[in-house]
C-alpha cells in the first residue's frame, strides 16, 4: 500500500482522486486499489473559500484522512506527494517545500502559471533528483490513444475542450492544459510557433509543427466535451478520423498512471514535453495580445 499526501484542497482532484483510493461506495469500475491518501495539507487559494474547504474537508475525514494545516505533519508519514492546487500560481512554492524529501510527485495541471516557474520547479527537479510528473488526464483517453495509433504518419490534428474560467491568474493556462496537452499527444513534441485569437466564446490556437505539419486547438467557454479528428496516412492511404473523449473514467486512468509512476514506473511523459506544453500555451497568450505568431521557447533556452 502506498501512502499518500495530498497537498491542497482547493481542487475536486482533492477529492476525487482519495475516492477512487479508499471510498467504500466507489464504483468497483472506479476504484483503484494499492494506494491510500493519508494525509491532505488544507490552504486558502482564490480558488476555495473557507466554506468550501470545510465542505471537502469533511468528506477526507470521512475516509481516514488526516487534514492539517501544517506541512511537516503532511509529509511525515507518506510514501508519495500529490501536488493538488487549483492556482498553479502556488506550483513552485510547494514544489520548493517538498522537492528534497526525496519522495515521488505528481503535480497536478498545469506545471506553472509561467515559464520562469516552470523552469525553476524543473531546476529544484534535477537539482533535487525528484521523481516528478505533471500533466492532464484528458490526453490519456483511450479514443484519443486509438485513434492516434491507427495512423502511421499524422500531418494534422483538430482538438477541442473547455475553457473554463479561473478565479485567478490566466484561464488559458489553467484549463487549455487539457487541450494543448491532446494535441501534443498526437502530433509529439517540436511545436515552431502558436499563433491564436480569442473571441467571446473561444480561444482558437494554430501550433506550426513545420514541414506542413499543423496542429488546432479550440478551447470553448461552457462547453465540457473533449475530441479532436486526426489527419494522416494509415500505410499508403490518406485517412481523416474523428473521435470524442469518454471521461467518465478519466481520474481512474490518470490514477492508475500515477500508481505505476509511484511504484518506480518511467513518467507517462517527461518534463520537457509538459514544459513546451506551457510555452505553447504562453505563446498563444502573447499571440492574442500582439497579433502574430509568436516562438515557441525550448527548456533551456
Amino acid at each position: 500500500m502506498i501512502k499518500v499526501a495530498i497537498i491542497g484542497l482547493d481542487t475536486s482532484h482533492s477529492i476525487e482522486f482519495p475516492r477512487r483510493m479508499q471510498d467504500s461506495a466507489c464504483a468497483p469500475d472506479q476504484r483503484v486499489p494499492g494506494l491510500r491518501a493519508v494525509t491532505c495539507l488544507r490552504f486558502e487559494t482564490p480558488f476555495q473559500d473557507k466554506k468550501g474547504l470545510d465542505q471537502r474537508q469533511s468528506q477526507l475525514e470521512s475516509w481516514g484522512v488526516r487534514v492539517t494545516t501544517r506541512l511537516e505533519e503532511a509529509v511525515a508519514d507518506c510514501d508519495a506527494i500529490m501536488l493538488e492546487i487549483n492556482d498553479g500560481a502556488y506550483h513552485l512554492d510547494y514544489f520548493k517545500k517538498v522537492a528534497a524529501l526525496g519522495k515521488p510527485v505528481f503535480l497536478d495541471k498545469p506545471l506553472a502559471v509561467s515559464l520562469a516557474d516552470g523552469r525553476a520547479i524543473i531546476r529544484l527537479m534535477r537539482e533535487h533528483n525528484t521523481r516528478v510528473w505533471s500533466g492532464s488526464s484528458i490526453p490519456f483517453c483511450p479514443e484519443l490513444d486509438g485513434t492516434r495509433s491507427s495512423f502511421t504518419e499524422i500531418k494534422r490534428a483538430h482538438v477541442f475542450g473547455a475553457l473554463g474560467d479561473a478565479p485567478a491568474g490566466d484561464s488559458l493556462v489553467w484549463y487549455g492544459v487539457h487541450t494543448f496537452e491532446m494535441l501534443q499527444r498526437i502530433m509529439g513534441v517540436g511545436a515552431l510557433s502558436v499563433c491564436a485569437l480569442e473571441t467571446k466564446g473561444s480561444i482558437l490556437a494554430l501550433a506550426d509543427y513545420g514541414a506542413g505539419r499543423e496542429g488546432v486547438v479550440e478551447a470553448i467557454r461552457g462547453m465540457w466535451i473533449y475530441g479532436g479528428r486526426i489527419q494522416g496516412m494509415m500505410n499508403k492511404d490518406a485517412q481523416v478520423v474523428p473521435f470524442v473523449c469518454n471521461s467518465a473514467y478519466a481520474y481512474r486512468d490518470i490514477l492508475r498512471l500515477v500508481k505505476t509512476f509511484f511504484e518506480g514506473g518511467a513518467t507517462p511523459v517527461d518534463m520537457r514535453t509538459t514544459f513546451e506544453g506551457l510555452a505553447m500555451m504562453t505563446a498563444a497568450r502573447q499571440s492574442i495580445e500582439t497579433g502574430k505568431a509568436v516562438k515557441v521557447q525550448q527548456l533551456d533556452a
